[in-house]
């Protein structure tokens, strides 16, 4: 079964980035912040019947684990405001370098050993962001042109924030999902995973109440009927997430590379249904992220 759930897991999230993109209209202004509270209001949803059906929830570990909330649900809106600018073609390769950052956190603060193949996949990564970075400010692909210098930057920008804070909540996460080590209360080997989701999902639907309450006193109309895109993209992610952990512990080593696949899948949807279209160099230096991300989740998942 371990391996259905890793395949309904990577089409699940594959289809979520396709809609995020979609729900994420350059001309809505606050469509970012409309899709954050879609996935908080799905995903708390998601967390009342864990609770319910589970076996009790101590409300204390949502404090507990504020600091990897906070880490994955601020990388998603920074990730849905740059949607409404940047090419999902390009934004999610640099997303996805999130775990070869995580990569590089274990290594310096934790002391932990890196394989030489993994050092040279991360620099398969850099060489694809360094050229994907260069091609954003030069030449027929100067974004600056569209956007104006200032919102070029800040919308480039939003990717590289997803990796790096979405990256810090992976590390944290290797501590909280420790048994050991975590602060976390009330749980077991057998169930500090979904624990720990429960309490990110209670977070995050925290997070859409206050959310929401902002955008009606700021006069912003928040009409259901019209976020379809958005409500499918917080069912894809919520059931991704879900079928994810019974992947992961059914045969992490093998799941994960395939799960990595993710933003392959990702770049063709977008190709296939929005249209995006970008030139034979840009396409190279993706090719080389995507090259460096399978490889890494292949090494590391061994």
């Amino acid at each position: 079964m371990w391996f259905l759930f890793t395949l309904l897991t990577t089409a699940l999230w594959s289809l979520a980035e396709l809609f995020y993109k979609k729900g994420a209209r350059e001309d809505e202004k606050y469509a970012h912040l409309k899709i954050c509270v879609c996935v908080g209001f799905v995903m708390g949803a998601h967390a009342l019947y864990t609770i319910v059906t589970g076996g009790g929830y101590n409300p204390v570990n949502i404090v507990k684990y504020l600091p990897v909330s906070a880490c994955y649900i601020l990388s998603m809106a920074f990730s849905f405001f740059g949607m409404r600018f940047i090419e999902e073609s390009i934004s999610d390769p640099i997303e996805n370098t999130s775990g070869a950052i995580c990569a590089l956190m274990a290594v310096v603060l934790l002391g932990e050993e890196i394989a030489r193949g993994s050092v040279v996949a991360i620099g398969v990564i850099l060489v694809g962001i360094l050229g994907i970075g260069y091609l954003e400010n030069s030449g027929e692909t100067k974004r600056s042109d569209k956007l104006g210098k200032k919102m070029a930057v800040i919308a480039f920008s939003m990717p590289f924030l997803y990796a790096i804070i979405d990256a810090l909540g992976s590390f944290l996460d290797i501590v909280y999902l420790d048994i050991e080590m975590t602060n976390l209360v009330g749980v077991t080997a057998e169930n500090i995973e979904d624990i720990a989701n429960t309490s990110y999902e209670l977070t995050f639907f925290i997070c859409a109440v206050i959310l929401l309450v902002f955008m009606m006193i700021k006069g912003v109309k928040f009409e259901l009927p019209k976020q379809r895109d958005k409500v499918i993209a917080a069912l894809c992610e919520t059931g991704g997430q879900y079928f994810y952990v019974y992947a992961m512990s059914g045969n992490g080593a093998i799941a994960a590379p395939i799960i990595s696949s993710v933003c392959v899948f990702s770049v063709l949807l977008s190709r296939i249904f929005l249209k995006e279209k970008l030139t034979k160099k840009q396409y190279f230096f993706i090719a080389l992220v995507l090259i460096g991300i399978l490889t890494l989740g292949i090494i590391e998942g061994d």
